[in-house]
């Protein structure tokens, strides 16, 4: 696992074949880089500050290891989302008692590339559906 570990035991959405696509569009010429590296100011201000470093360098760039940032969006939390900067914190918004969805986003915090890398629920039902799978098998 890359990145923050995934908490919840919901469905986990994996966009490894859409960036794949993407990315070989981009080396097929097909896609300039303006159109590929296009992060949001603030996304790269998380990059590169937050951002939770990979073993993989940028495949748009061959630059410096992406980073994984991740955002939670849910009930009383800002409109805008949070973004945890560690996996502490992390863990704390996702034992909530309010479901929540987490989004993680690969960045070159060097060249603006960003994809997103997958999303997944936590929180609410699904802390509850955790718990009772540990009794279970505890």
């Amino acid at each position: 696992m890359r990145g923050f570990p995934v908490t919840g035991t919901g469905g986990r959405v994996e966009y490894r074949l859409a960036r794949n696509a993407v990315v070989s569009e981009f080396h097929k010429g097909r896609l300039s880089k303006l159109d590929v590296c296009d992060a949001h100011p603030e996304l790269m201000r998380a990059a590169r500050n937050v951002g939770v470093p990979l073993a993989e360098e940028c495949p748009i760039c061959e630059g410096p290891p992406l980073v994984h940032v991740t955002y939670v969006f849910g009930p009383r939390l800002p409109s805008h989302g949070r973004c945890p900067t560690t996996a502490t914190e992390l863990a704390r918004l996702c034992r909530r008692a309010d479901e929540v969805v987490c989004y993680v986003v690969e960045v070159c915090p060097d060249c603006a590339w960003n994809h997103l890398a997958r999303m997944y629920p936590a929180g609410g039902r699904h802390r509850e559906s955790a718990s009772a799978g540990r009794r279970r098998n505890g």
